[in-house]
């Protein structure tokens, strides 16, 4: 009999012969589980259940339920879809398959050289489902990075060849499924028999691959449609394939060979014109007089409602901004959430009816004195902040809810111009590696809160739940209700946030739970060359987030 080991799940030990797999370790435990175990953890990593044991250890499984494993069948789906793909194609028309955008639970795709019939995406979905039948393994290894550079530009992914000449690592782990090839940021599920729960549905120039949410991982989620922000996203893609910045690796190349300058310029250029095309479409409508500006956090919306005042009085309007901030509820009067916190989040922490009491007397001419909320000490305040209304002056209101009917009940439909913004990332890693919108927003929080409150990178990243649940409960249901969409993303933006971002993020100790999604934005910042924060614009975004902006931020 070989070495034994003991491994503790839970509450439990148990010993089994040195070399088992975490898969093997699994199987036994699955019952204790609601959802499909899908990777391991053992201290601060995650582990790929195909790897083996070789000493006492205490390890926790993380179903499809979680958010790293929720990534993973992700991941999972799209190798399989690929490996697919390239299977049935016309291999001499087809030049890319590229993973573009995450809607909802969805993911949506696009090729080029390959007419995406009902037919043919019928039959790359049965193909799916029948690899998934057979559980064929992930296989994992590990290539030096130059025959992974000849091995992508063999299989014409160009985007990965271009990525990995600038990466400084000695060697690269590549995936392969039934022998197809490609490189994935971050891990796999063991093998494909996990991956049950998809469906494949033409959508637009593309297609929609549907999977379930973390809540429901048995449930495919179909996504809503949602036209506007799709045709935002699209936008800010064809826009960057026009400045050949798609990827990181084509910005990388941009800034080695020194025109980084000429790209912030040219980048923070088409913001100013998208920002004064909204001016111009908000002062052609002398019925607006508030312009309620939303979206989720980071997203840069004092900046922009700065920047939104000064092109409105370029229009001979005279803006006033109003945060609804300053309309909090008494601290005593603020609801609690499910664990007795306060939760400033929801509308009901707002005082709507103050709020319409007085936008109403503005919207009739009345002069009004506006609150001030004192978060000291947690009441509203008056301090002599009076306004009136006259035939050139508008609101301008940031805040959360501003997009949601019930905040501003009284008001006409047609006094209100809704503006949605975001940061929705235009950069892939390369073709088949999209950036999460919601990794670029906890980047820039996790930036700004440093420098700013003073709150460390571990106590942004252990909050960020509880603000993703807040936006998904109260901001994103409300996008499409918007006039327009406004993407704050900067193409550039990452480079410049890296070097804030490392500093904080390698100051998280091991052995905390925050640690493993640290290392994992760590690995993902590696990917970028950084850019000097020097040559940004004084009223750039991206000064909310590094400083130095001549806006008060």
């Amino acid at each position: 009999m070989g070495k034994r080991v003991k491994v503790t799940v839970g509450n439990e030990v148990r010993e089994y012969e040195e070399g088992v797999t975490y898969a093997q370790i699994a199987e036994e435990f699955k019952e204790k589980y609601a959802n499909d175990i899908i990777l391991a953890q053992k201290g601060g990593k995650l582990v790929e259940l195909y790897k083996t044991v070789s000493e006492d250890c205490v390890i926790q499984f993380l179903t499809t339920a979680s958010k790293s494993g929720h990534k993973t069948y992700e991941r999972g789906v799209t190798l399989l879809m690929l490996k697919v793909f390239y299977d049935i194609a016309d291999k001499e028309r087809l030049v890319n398959v590229f993973v573009k955008h995450a809607l909802g639970e969805s993911i949506y795709c696009e090729a080029e050289g390959v007419e995406l019939t009902d037919a043919f995406l019928q039959k790359l979905e049965k193909g799916m489902q029948g690899i998934v039948n057979k559980d064929i393994p992930f296989e994992k290894r590990s290539v030096d990075t130059a025959k992974a550079v000849n091995i992508f530009a063999k299989h014409k992914m160009l985007d990965k060849k271009r990525l990995f000449e600038y990466r400084r690592v000695s060697k690269v782990n590549i995936y392969s499924l039934g022998g197809f090839e490609d490189y994935y940021y971050g891990y796999m599920p063991k093998s494909t028999g996990i991956l049950k729960y998809f469906s494949i549905e033409k959508y637009e120039d593309g297609f929609m691959i549907h999977i379930p949410g973390r809540r429901e991982p048995t449930v495919i989620q179909k996504a809503e449609d949602r036209p506007k922000l799709f045709h935002t996203l699209q936008e800010a893609s064809a826009w960057g394939r026009m400045m050949g910045v798609d990827t990181v690796g084509a910005l990388n190349d941009v800034i080695a060979h020194g025109s980084a300058s000429d790209l912030i310029l040219v980048q923070e250029a088409l913001q100013e014109k998208k920002i004064a095309q909204i001016a111009e479409m908000i002062a052609a409508d002398p019925g607006k007089k508030f312009v309620m500006i939303a979206g989720p956090s980071s997203s840069g919306k004092t900046s922009f409602s700065h920047r939104l005042s000064i092109q409105l009085r370029t229009l001979g309007l005279k803006p006033h901004p109003i945060a609804l901030d300053n309309y909090f509820k008494n601290r005593e009067d603020t609801p609690r959430d499910e664990n007795g916190n306060y939760n400033f989040e929801c509308l009901e922490a707002i005082d709507i009816e103050l709020f319409n009491k007085q936008m109403t007397a503005l919207l009739a001419g009345e002069r009004v004195e506006l609150p001030t909320f004192n978060f000291v000490i947690g009441r509203q305040e008056y301090k002599g902040d009076y306004r009136q209304l006259g035939k050139n002056d508008i609101l301008v209101i940031e805040g959360i809810h501003g997009l949601n009917d019930k905040l501003s009940y009284t008001l006409p439909r047609e006094s209100k111009f809704k503006i949605y913004i975001s940061a929705l990332t235009q950069l892939n890693i390369d073709e088949h590696n999209r950036i999460s919108t919601t990794d670029g927003r906890l980047i820039r929080r996790m930036v700004r809160d440093a420098r700013t409150r003073g709150t460390s990178a571990l106590g942004t990243i252990a909050m960020w739940p509880s603000v993703r649940r807040g936006e998904d409960q109260y901001i994103f249901p409300f996008q499409e209700e918007a006039d327009v969409m406004f993407n704050s993303a900067l193409i550039y933006e990452l480079a410049v946030l890296k070097p804030y971002a490392e500093a904080l993020l390698f100051g998280i100790p091991k052995d905390v739970p925050e640690y493993i999604e640290a290392k994992r934005l760590l690995k993902f910042l590696d990917y970028f060359i950084t850019i000097s924060a020097d040559d940004i614009p004084k009223n750039s975004l991206m000064r909310e987030f590094v400083g130095g902006s001549i806006f008060r931020v």
